[in-house]
């Protein structure tokens, strides 16, 4: 009796391997050499991890929420400054407001991250260093003590107060800081730095602001 042969992987099978495995096989390589790298010089593997986070941190939440854009609108046509601008320091800021609570380990507030200081004017008593200050919530959301002490709080939504918890006025607040601090001119990276004075902190504004305004360019 003739033993039957045995029929081996097909052509076809086995270029679907070597497909399916190369992307395994370039990561396996690749992860390994960031580790023997790392075990000689562990300041790259930091550097290298921070770089991969970040990119992947980038890549995530780049769909601005459909409910924030006519806020946006509106108050870019307010102050003149970019509404896809105003997306970006949101998506930074908070993500999109899904941080929760709305509130900073050194004081921000809000939707848009303000410091008190800031939302209500440095020249409010008591207001100095980061500017948390120690400010009462019924002059924290007065217009008029805004007003009074030049701060960049906005009542947008005209119901008395200027709360950096309510999404309309937290946007046109800051709609408002970023013009005043050049946006409005078209120094969009002056203005960001003094939104958040760090040299990171625009690299990582422009790159969302760069991204959101390729979108709006693509849907036209």
């Amino acid at each position: 009796m003739k033993k039957k042969k045995k029929k081996g992987l097909s052509i076809k099978t086995k270029l679907f391997m070597i497909v399916l495995l190369t992307p395994v096989a370039v990561v396996t390589f690749t992860l390994s050499a960031i580790v023997w790298t790392g075990i000689q010089n562990p300041n790259v593997l930091k550097k290298s991890a921070s770089t991969l986070l970040e990119f992947q941190d980038r890549h995530t939440a780049t769909v601005i929420p459909e409910e924030y854009i006519p806020i946006y609108k509106a108050a870019a046509e307010e102050y003149g400054v970019p509404w896809t601008l105003l997306a970006a320091h949101h998506r930074i800021e908070t993500r999109f407001s899904t941080m929760d609570p709305l509130l900073s380990p050194v004081g921000a507030e809000g939707h848009m991250q303000f410091m008190p200081c800031t939302f209500v004017g440095w020249s409010y008593p008591g207001c100095e260093g980061l500017g948390k200050g120690d400010i009462p919530e019924k002059d924290k959301t007065n217009p008029a003590i805004i007003k009074q002490h030049g701060g960049y709080g906005v009542d947008a939504n005209g119901d008395g107060i200027a709360d950096p918890f309510d999404i309309e006025d937290a946007i046109f607040s800051a709609a408002n800081y970023l013009s005043r601090s050049g946006a409005a001119e078209g120094k969009i990276k002056e203005a960001i730095f003094l939104y958040n004075r760090s040299d990171k902190y625009v690299e990582d504004v422009m790159w969302f602001y760069n991204e959101f305004e390729n979108q709006r360019k693509d849907e036209k």
